[in-house]
Order: structure tokens, then C-alpha cells, then sequence
């Protein structure tokens, strides 16, 4: 003992609770593992909060729908992609977006902006049935009030003439192509998500200082990079359906179940590769 306590006035051992860099904590200090979300909670319907989420979802889609959708129409416009954004825009558009919203929102609705996020979590229990469909639903009213006052900026024939932003699968792919790139895209999302926001990743790591809304946000630019030449970018519903409710051509809606299904099925997976994978909560609870 008296060693211990010389090596420690030395400076030797003088944090020995760090661990090594490169090596995971082997402590829990600090967490606790919160309960699973009810599945239904009729309590939330009476509370303001609850409608105050749905209200700043629906106006952080719209505002999404609004940006993004502006910008992709404004590539589209000139003949010569040389002078505009391009491709590399019009996914920081929509990463720079992500970014800003998640941080303006986390702390009221949990930022979700996205059904596809926001079924990811409700597997998860993160929330509540009740809460994941009230937010779904904001989430595409939302984006279909964007999408539509983009419409009323541009005018009925610029706006078809420019595509309207809608998803679809893009000449030279098959529609299988086009499910394989949104289930890949919207996996990287939802992961991205639930390692952001892994409370128990607070606590272990609390010495490494982490802004949830950064790394989701780098994780949507990074998606469309890759799959904007596929399908346009889908990798959230309520964006996919606001855009094709608005432009409302036919080549949109042959390929609409592309952008519901494949996100759904990514945000599953990750899901469940978080939850039993990562975090291997049906082994906790059985000891």
C-alpha cells in the first residue's frame, strides 16, 4: 500500500482509470442502461411536449424538402453542370442540412427527420409506437409542404420540366439496384444514429468530446455522393414522397416503393446489428 501511494506522489500510475488508446473502456462508470420505450404510451397524447416534437418535425422536414430540393432543382437548370454546385453540392446540401437540423431539433424531438431514423429506433424501443407514427406522419406532411412551396418558387413547367426532385431509379440500373443502394445508404444512416447517440458511449468515452449531429450529418453527404448517380438519393420516405407527390409523374411513382421499402429494410438491419451485435442486449438480459 504504502508502495502504491509513492508511485503515485512519483507521477507513476497517476491515472490508472484511463485506458490505452486503441482499446475499449472496461468500465461502466456513470451509465445506467435506460428502459425500453412501452409500446404504447396514452399518457403522450395529453402531453404538450408530445405535440411540440411532431410540430419540429414536421417544420425540420419542410425545411429540409425546401433546401435540398432548391438546390438539386438548381443543378439541373443551366445546360453546362460547370456553373453549378454539382453533384458534390447537392450533397452537402443535404449532409449540411442534416446537420444543422439534428442539432437544432435533438433536444425537442430527438432530431429524427427521417421515418426511416425514426422506425430504426422504434425497433430499438427507443420510442413508442404512438410517438413513431405521430412523427412519420409530420415528417411527410412536412416534406410535402417543402417540396410544394418549391414548386410555387419555380412554376408548374419549371419545376416538371427540372424532374421536381423526385427519386427515382436512373437509366443504366435496375430497380434491384436501385433497393441494394437504399438498404446499403439508409444502413450507414440509422448505424451512424444509434452510434452518435449511444448514451452508453457517453459515459465510457466521456473524455472524448462528440457532436451527435456531426457525424450523422457527414453520413448522409458521404451516402449521396456514392448514390445520387443510382437513384437520385432517397435513404428517408418522407423526402422521396413530398418530392413525388409534387412533381407527380408517372416514371416517379413506378419506382416510389423503392425509397419506403429499402430504407426500412437498412434501418431494420441496423437496428438489429446495433442492438444484439453492438450493444448484445438479449444476452444482458438473460444474465
Amino acid at each position: 500500500m504504502e508502495g502504491k501511494e509513492e508511485d503515485v506522489k512519483l507521477g507513476a500510475n497517476k491515472f490508472s482509470e484511463r485506458q490505452p488508446i486503441g482499446t475499449s473502456a472496461q468500465t461502466d462508470k456513470d451509465y445506467k442502461e435506460p428502459p425500453p420505450a412501452p409500446l404504447f404510451e396514452p399518457g403522450e397524447l395529453s402531453s404538450w411536449s408530445f405535440y411540440r416534437a411532431g410540430i419540429a418535425e414536421f417544420i425540420a422536414t419542410f425545411l429540409f424538402l425546401y433546401i435540398t430540393v432548391l438546390t438539386v432543382m438548381g443543378v439541373s437548370k443551366p445546360t453546362s453542370k460547370c456553373g453549378t454546385v454539382g453533384i458534390q453540392g447537392i450533397a452537402w446540401a443535404f449532409g449540411g442540412m442534416i446537420f444543422a437540423l439534428v442539432y437544432c431539433t435533438a433536444g425537442i424531438s430527438g432530431g429524427h427527420i427521417n421515418p426511416a431514423v425514426t422506425f430504426g429506433l422504434f425497433l430499438a424501443r427507443k420510442l413508442s409506437l404512438t410517438r413513431a407514427l405521430f412523427y412519420i406522419i409530420m415528417q411527410c406532411l412536412g416534406a410535402i409542404c417543402g417540396a410544394g412551396v418549391v414548386k410555387g418558387f419555380q412554376g408548374d413547367n419549371l419545376f416538371e420540366t427540372l424532374g421536381g426532385g423526385a427519386n427515382y431509379v436512373q437509366s443504366g440500373y435496375t430497380k434491384g439496384d436501385g433497393l441494394g443502394a437504399e438498404i446499403v445508404g439508409t444502413f450507414i444512416l440509422v448505424y451512424t444514429v444509434f452510434s452518435a447517440t449511444d448514451a452508453k458511449r457517453s459515459a465510457r468515452d466521456s473524455h472524448v468530446p462528440i457532436l451527435a449531429p456531426l457525424p450523422i450529418g457527414f453520413a448522409v453527404f458521404l451516402v449521396h455522393l456514392a448514390t445520387i448517380p443510382i437513384t437520385g438519393t432517397g435513404i428517408n420516405p418522407a423526402r422521396s414522397l413530398g418530392a413525388a407527390i409534387i412533381y407527380n409523374k408517372d416514371h416517379a411513382w413506378d419506382d416510389h416503393w423503392i425509397f419506403w421499402v429499402g430504407p426500412f429494410i437498412g434501418a431494420a438491419l441496423a437496428a438489429v446489428y446495433h442492438q444484439i451485435v453492438i450493444r448484445a442486449m438479449p444476452f444482458k438480459s438473460r444474465a
